[in-house]
């Protein structure tokens, strides 16, 4: 498990392209066969993913944490955006079709991520925070996310919101996650851009063709900065800084936050008027 720490914006305006992937992309989110994990300071959330093959992956535990074992003091969040999965949680098996989400209380010992079809593997993108209390895990299918549709092919950035951990979807302690799907010929996401400097966030793109890109812009609205992202990658998204982009095709993204609240609605709008 990879450690980042938190950096300030006087920091990240000052860092190049290079410095900027390092301190915030993750590059290789769903790895085959192999669970991978970055610690950010940020909220001491933990990102990553994984894509099971002929076998199934177990969560293992990690120094790091001076756990007993790896939920002992935290809960996750996972949501499959490839072909059809599975979870095993302390012997209760759940089924992730595409674009479901399996919340996972405090307290679980045993998880194990499976694929359906090695030949389409799922591909598990994962977000754990720490837990002051103890939820029931839980799955919900992207059909009872409250789907909502919003933007305009005008501003080129139609798209439909699914919410699953939230204060009316699945209960969490702190965790929030959705996804985002951007309908064809659409490209903009979040704009105009905000902040929200009660809780970070990660955004983990998919559906991006190979030769296809996601331009990423984040810092402050007066300090930004942009990163080039690929299919089946993630970038950590500091309280301080804004989350928006464009992609050279449709796209679609998961949200997910930790902090000290989970009103979705929390957020500080920046026009795009003031961005520089």
């Amino acid at each position: 498990m990879q450690i980042r720490h938190a950096i300030s914006p006087q920091e990240t305006a000052s860092l190049n392209s290079q410095g900027l992937r390092d301190h915030f992309l993750i590059e290789n989110v769903c790895a085959p066969a192999a669970l991978q994990l970055v610690y950010s300071h940020y909220d001491r959330v933990i990102i990553g993913g994984v894509s099971p093959l002929g076998e199934g992956v177990v969560l293992p535990n990690y120094d790091a944490l001076k756990s007993e074992y790896f939920l002992e003091r935290r809960e996750m969040g996972v949501i499959n955006v490839g072909g059809e999965g599975s979870i095993t949680v302390d012997g209760q098996n759940f089924d992730l079709p595409r674009l479901s989400c399996l919340y996972i209380g405090r307290g679980a010992k045993n998880v194990e991520w499976h694929s359906k079809n090695p030949a389409e593997p799922a591909h598990f993108f994962l977000l754990s925070a720490p837990a002051h209390a103890v939820y029931p895990t839980k799955l919900m299918l992207k059909e009872a996310a409250t789907p909502v549709t919003m933007g305009a092919t005008e501003t080129a950035n139609n798209r439909t919101i699914y919410k699953y951990i939230h204060a009316d979807g699945l209960a969490s302690c702190q965790l929030v996650m959705g996804l985002t799907i951007l309908h064809p010929g659409n490209v903009w996401n979040t704009m105009p851009p905000h902040v929200h400097d009660r809780r970070m966030e990660a955004y983990f793109y998919f559906d991006i063709p190979d030769n296809q890109r996601m331009l990423h812009l984040m810092g402050e609205p007066q300090e930004t900065r942009n990163i080039w992202v690929a299919n089946h990658q993630a970038v950590i998204s500091p309280p301080w800084s804004i989350h928006a982009g464009c992609g050279t095709h449709n796209y679609g993204f998961i949200w997910g936050m930790a902090g000290e609240n989970q009103q979705f609605t929390d957020m500080d709008f920046q026009p795009v008027e003031v961005l520089r």
